[in-house]
């Protein structure tokens, strides 16, 4: 991965990163899957993405919230 991810000129990278595996976590262990079948599905997601721009801030909320926010997601294509 070479995105570096930078809030008011802070390197958050690391941030970011491991924000996404705790997530990814959460989903794999809430659906008894594995990582990295969630992890494929959850960077298909419109609340992946928004965890990638800095600016929406969503890296600074709690992975349950960011899980929550994905199933939501998931709830509404079906």
């Amino acid at each position: 991965m070479n995105n570096i991810y930078v809030y008011k000129g802070q390197d958050i990278t690391i941030d970011v990163i491991l924000k996404i595996e705790h997530v990814v976590r959460l989903i794999a262990e809430k659906k008894s899957r594995d990582f990295d079948d969630c992890y494929n599905d959850f960077i298909c997601s419109k609340t992946y993405i928004a965890l990638q721009n800095t600016n929406s801030v969503m890296w600074a909320e709690s992975a349950q919230f960011i899980v929550d926010e994905y199933f939501r997601e998931i709830d509404n294509q079906e």
